[in-house]
């Protein structure tokens, strides 16, 4: 008996020491650098002490290799993992894909031992060199969207050979073992035909359940973006639209309750309303909502946003799904606030789950100046809810050493680019890098001047961005022009 209670001691005071076993993953999208000034989003706005885990989406594959999207990825490396050195227990991953990449490099990179092999050798230097503790799958999705039948198996097959290739790297370089993590699908029909959940459960550290987006502009009618529990309206495959019914479908298939980590979205999805007068849930619209100032997407606002349109609207609180939701003349939004992050992440420790997931840091409001509830309002309700507050947030023993070649002004490759995000969103600007036309342009022009996108006086087609002084070169895509207006890249 004195046995058993010595270990359930030990067992305790481990756990008081270790604080939270919870995980709390953020993404970084390295398209918020567009934004329009004051929301500019880099690196640096990032507090290093609220996540336990920082994803960077998002890399690409070329050639079945781990590659650099934008043309600034590499500089934006630097700071993302110099995080770490205000937080030694930080961990960071890097995504790789998204919505906009779709399946098709991923199902080819599968396909064969080989394209593996090389893919898994390009992800361990990658990471290693621009330090990294892990890799994020972010296929949307196997055998969905132009990938073969074959995906579900090979996908499987690929998991468990980079485990393998990780495990024995750990070993060889006698560092820790890089993470691996993969963004899945929430809606059961692609979870059905996409995964073996066993088998990804296995190999993967980290299932990150994508349950947001269960409603949005391309259903006929009115829905909110990440409902907890079924409405007694929901018919047909709506029944299985919610985040109740998506994690525990995941956990009965097989998947490990403690790796399945809930999707938390600090966005709402926004609807036109085909008759203002009609405007509860299930409401026919005609179309996506109006894009935001600053995000500039029809059918989607920022949680940042969202406060603002809540200025003269009327707001609901969605009983029987514990979400909120608002309208104001035709303009309809389904979103989460603080009360229903609080209810989700109680119910996430109720059902024994690993953590929360979110998407996007950069769609809280991170500067605290657009709802008056404090910096990052939405996470740090997951924060507090998880009991992460005590965690210890302190300087590593060592510093991370720089980045090779990262002091230079440009910092990145060159070559064309826009951003793509998970929930089907894209960069307002396209960006290429110091090699592409940029003769004219002073590389000194930032010096002394605020953070933000300015014109290049003499070529419509190109702007400056501004990070801390430094001077970035840009171009719009073919056919756009820079404007002021709305700092972004528009129609002439």
């Amino acid at each position: 008996m004195g046995k058993v209670l010595f270990v359930t001691a030990l067992t305790l005071l481990l756990h008081a020491q270790l604080g939270s076993s919870y995980i709390l993953s953020c993404y970084f999208t390295n398209w918020a650098q567009y934004r329009p000034p004051p929301t500019i989003f880099m690196p640096t706005d990032i507090d290093p002490c609220l996540c336990t885990h920082l994803i960077y989406a998002f890399a690409t594959i070329k050639n079945n290799k781990l590659a650099t999207y934008e043309w600034n990825d590499v500089e934006l490396y630097s700071q993302f993992n110099g995080l770490k050195n205000q937080n030694g227990n930080l961990k960071t991953l890097l995504s790789v894909g998204g919505w906009n990449y779709g399946s098709t490099g991923f199902s080819q990179m599968v396909s064969s031992p080989a394209n593996r092999q090389t893919f898994i050798s390009s992800v361990i230097s990658f990471l290693r060199q621009y330090e990294f503790d892990g890799l994020d799958i972010d296929w949307e999705y196997p055998a969905n969207r132009g990938g073969s039948y074959s995906d579900k198996e090979n996908y499987s097959v690929f998991l468990q050979e980079m485990r393998a290739a990780f495990e024995t790297e750990a070993k060889q370089s006698n560092r820790a073992r890089l993470l691996m993590s993969a963004a899945v699908a929430a809606g059961k029909d692609n979870i059905d035909s996409a995964y073996q959940i066993p088998k990804l459960g296995q190999s993967l550290d980290m299932i990150n359940v994508m349950t947001y987006d269960f409603h949005g502009s391309w259903d006929p009618m009115t829905g909110d973006c990440s409902p907890l529990f079924q409405s007694p309206e929901d018919q047909g495959d709506f029944i299985y639209f919610n985040v109740d019914y998506a994690m525990n479908y995941w956990k009965s298939q097989g998947a490990p309750a403690e790796k399945l980590i809930v999707g938390f979205p600090t966005y709402g999805n926004t609807f036109t309303l085909k008759n203002p007068a009609d405007h509860g849930v299930g409401a026919p619209i005609a179309g996506a909502g109006t894009p935001g100032k600053y995000t500039q997407e029809a059918g989607e606002l920022a949680y940042f946003e969202i406060c603002g349109f809540l200025s003269g609207a009327t707001e609901v609180w969605n009983q029987a799904q514990d979400v909120p939701y608002a309208y104001k003349g035709n303009q309809w939004v389904g979103y989460d606030n603080m009360k229903s992050f609080q209810i989700k992440v109680d119910w996430l420790k109720k059902s024994n789950f690993g953590g929360a997931m979110v998407w996007t840091l950069d769609m809280d409001d991170y500067l605290g100046t657009f709802c008056n509830q404090g910096k990052y309002p939405m996470i740090n309700v997951l924060k507090k809810g998880l009991n992460l507050e005590q965690a210890s947030c302190a300087p590593p023993a060592t510093r991370l050493p720089p980045i090779a070649g990262v002091s230079t002004s440009s910092g990145g490759s060159s070559g064309e680019s826009s951003g793509g995000s998970s929930s089907g969103g894209s960069s307002t600007g396209s960006s290429s890098g110091r090699d592409s036309g940029t003769s004219g342009m002073n590389s000194g022009f930032c010096a002394g001047k605020a953070n933000g996108m300015y014109p290049n006086p003499t070529n419509k087609n190109q702007f400056y961005n501004c990070s801390s002084g430094k001077t970035y070169f840009q171009n719009c895509a073919a056919g756009l022009v820079f404007s002021s207006a709305c700092s972004c890249c528009n129609w002439s």
